[in-house]
């Protein structure tokens, strides 16, 4: 289940104990490092620039803004990265060691969209199966696109909107981005479908301190939830060891 065609499923060995991904992988429980990311951060490659917001490293790619919200605690509730027309909002959860979510949210997130009103389509992608829908925002109606990829013990879900959502050949540098993710996933025994923890990096931490103090009822500029009403992967889950 945690394939990404590109031979052969990436299965993790479902015992008790936490254990990181490098341990994992020195005892022979990650399959070889696919072709692209999302990574795990125990088969990486090096030599990219990327910005750290705990669980998730993200390509510093030239001409990608990356929008981020957070709490008053410096903990990332949101991050969306914008080039041009497009945006890919980015989250990433636990996950089971034996088997991957990315099915069963689908579905949720399917019968969600549904009831709003929407009538979402399974597509083939890169990665598998992938959710497109037209839905109603605020700001009118606009197209999305769903992805899922399952990792070891993680699980990420991009969602694409506006030009890359409606041709997935407009992706461009946030395909990139995405691709060149990395997961660091914790030892923690955590709920499936919990948030993993994201922070700011220190330099954007002291800017939005301050910004915070200097604009203290500014509106944050980053994008609305398409689907406020949709329940985000993260609660009422089993336990993720």
């Amino acid at each position: 289940m945690f394939s990404r065609k590109r031979g052969g499923p990436r299965h993790v060995r479902p015992d008790d104990a936490p254990q990181s991904a490098a341990l994992a992988q020195s005892m022979g429980d990650l399959p070889p490092a696919p072709d692209f990311g999302p990574w795990d951060s125990a088969q990486a490659p090096g030599g990219i620039q990327r910005l750290d917001l705990g669980s998730l490293l993200i390509p510093a790619v030239e001409g990608v803004e990356v929008r981020v919200q957070a709490n008053p605690d410096g903990g990332v509730e949101q991050i969306v990265l914008v080039h041009g027309n497009s945006a890919l909002q980015l989250g990433v959860f636990a996950a089971p060691r034996s088997e991957g979510i990315w099915d069963e949210v689908r579905e949720e997130i399917a019968t969600a969209m549904k009831s709003d009103g929407a009538a979402p389509r399974e597509v083939d992608g890169p990665y598998g199966i992938e959710l497109t829908a037209r839905v109603n925002t605020p700001d009118g109606p606009a197209d999305v696109r769903f992805v899922g990829v399952d990792g070891p013990r993680w699980m990420v879900r991009a969602l694409y909107q506006g030009l890359a959502a409606a041709d997935p050949s407009q992706e461009g540098v946030l395909g990139d981005c995405l691709r060149g993710l990395v997961v660091v996933r914790d030892n923690e025994a955590r709920p499936v479908r919990e948030a993993l923890p994201l922070r700011l990096p220190r330099e954007m931490a002291q800017a939005a301190e301050e910004h915070a103090h200097d604009h203290h009822h500014h509106e944050d500029p980053t994008p609305p939830d398409v689907a406020p009403n949709q329940q985000a992967p993260g609660v009422n889950g089993r336990h993720a060891r």
